[in-house]
């Protein structure tokens, strides 16, 4: 373990020390914790935050099993005690970039300066498990590279950060600590393929459920949906991320796009994602090849590309409880349709909630309680029972849920005035003595 680091001005990761894996790298298991250290995080880099922390080197693989050093920031609550039993949260950040300015081990620091990172903006909602009393990992899953779209590779690094999480003696877990898992968006995204691989990958750990908001469900399908219009940011970054992955991918943009198109996917692989979102609405990436872009799509490597990324092909074991919008603007319901479709097609749980009101950047605070007080109850062991898909007018309509809200707001004001984080109330585990053995 490092020693505690003065953070008010962190490295980016390309350039700190701290994520430069050890020449042994490949003798090491996946999961095995290669450095530690601990670190101050911050709301948008400004407001300290009274929680423990300490950020996690291990060794991971990428998409084609090669060995790698991943890094993911582990928290205990404010005044937590490490012998007492608690689960452990894998929250997914939509980290939604190319830059590792935006990776959560870099965004979520003190001093950390990353203007338009949806990574800062979702500590107020993670502070919110760490209220339950849960130990969190996040990890920075899209890797060294800031991979976004990429697919499997997101799992490995999640689960390989969970698998250093339990093994890491400051956050008091174990091999039997329930895991549950959490993400929206890009994080959804991320969290799917950690539910995907969890079978084959780590099926050691005791996942008990996932809660999965708005998870794209088919990013091929989403790329062409918003290319050219108000949110054309996302697929240039993608294209950006992936065109090292995928040799069919970078023939194209090697032979097939003009130098205004590099251009502009180096802008996009450079910007945070709310910043690429407002600076490159509108720009289409097929104005710069030299053939229309579906008839590019439509060539087998690329189709195969396309199918790859699409995920619902690995089947979960955990129950998973997924919302979305009905009219998301950015991730079309029906791509979320058939994700839930293949799911139950594998034989998988899976209650599915489609919200009429919410919008894609509304429905993940307002989902909130809803889906803290599912996942509370998987971790706790109250037997599930898939209810099938319900299309309501809006999560936030049952009354209870408002208790939830007020709640959340609680902690917004703790998180903005600098307050302790600490849990209102200790976790419930099933047959808590034999998981403190």
């Amino acid at each position: 373990m490092t020693a505690g680091v003065d953070d008010r001005h962190p490295l980016p990761p390309s350039r700190d020390p701290f994520y430069r894996p050890p020449s042994d790298l490949a003798a090491q298991a996946p999961g095995k914790i290669l450095r530690s250290r601990r670190v101050h995080i911050a709301l948008f880099g400004l407001i300290p935050q009274r929680v423990s922390a300490w950020q996690l080197l291990y060794r991971s693989n990428d998409l084609h099993g090669r060995p790698e050093a991943a890094v993911t920031t582990v928290l205990l609550p404010t005044g937590a005690d490490p012998n007492r039993p608690r689960p452990l949260l894998a929250f997914e950040s939509a980290i939604d970039a190319a830059t590792d300015r935006c990776a959560p081990s870099f965004a979520l620091r003190r001093g950390a300066r990353v203007p338009g990172s949806i990574t800062q903006w979702e500590w107020f909602l993670v502070a919110n498990a760490l209220r339950c009393g849960w130990a969190v990992t996040i990890a920075d899953h899209e890797g060294a590279h800031g991979r976004f779209g990429a697919p499997r590779e997101p799992g490995y690094r999640s689960l390989d950060g969970i698998r250093a999480a339990l093994r890491f003696a400051p956050l008091g877990l174990h091999a039997e600590t329930p895991v549950a898992v959490w993400g929206y968006s890009g994080g959804g995204m991320a969290g799917s393929w950690l539910v995907e691989m969890a079978p084959s990958y780590a099926p050691e750990l005791r996942i008990t459920g996932a809660a999965l908001g708005a998870p794209v469900g088919d990013p091929g399908e989403i790329f062409l949906r918003l290319n050219g219009g108000r949110f054309a940011g996302f697929p240039a970054i993608v294209i950006a991320a992936l065109r090292e992955i995928y040799p069919a991918l970078g023939a194209v943009l090697d032979h097939r796009i003009d130098a205004k198109g590099e251009r502009l996917l180096r802008l996009a692989a450079s910007l945070p994602p709310l910043t690429a979102l407002m600076r490159l609405s509108g720009r289409d990436v097929s104005a710069h090849l030299d053939r229309p872009l579906e008839e590019v799509l439509s060539t087998p490597d690329m189709t195969a590309m396309l199918d790859d990324m699409r995920l619902g092909g690995n089947v979960p074991r955990c129950p998973v409880l997924v919302v979305q919008p009905v009219h998301d603007q950015i991730i079309d319901v029906s791509c979320v349709d058939g994700q839930v479709e293949r799911y139950r097609a594998g034989g998988a749980g899976i209650d599915y909630i489609r919200d009429r009101l919410s919008e894609h950047a509304t429905l993940f605070p307002l989902a909130t309680p809803l889906m803290l007080d599912w996942l509370t109850d998987r971790i706790a062991g109250v037997p599930f029972t898939a209810t099938g898909t319900r299309t309501i007018w809006s999560v936030a309509a049952n009354p209870g849920h408002w208790r939830g809200l007020l709640s959340m707001a609680d902690t917004a004001a703790r998180i903005l005035l600098g307050r302790p984080l600490r849990p209102r109330r200790e976790p419930h585990l099933p047959d808590e003595r034999r998981l403190a053995a």
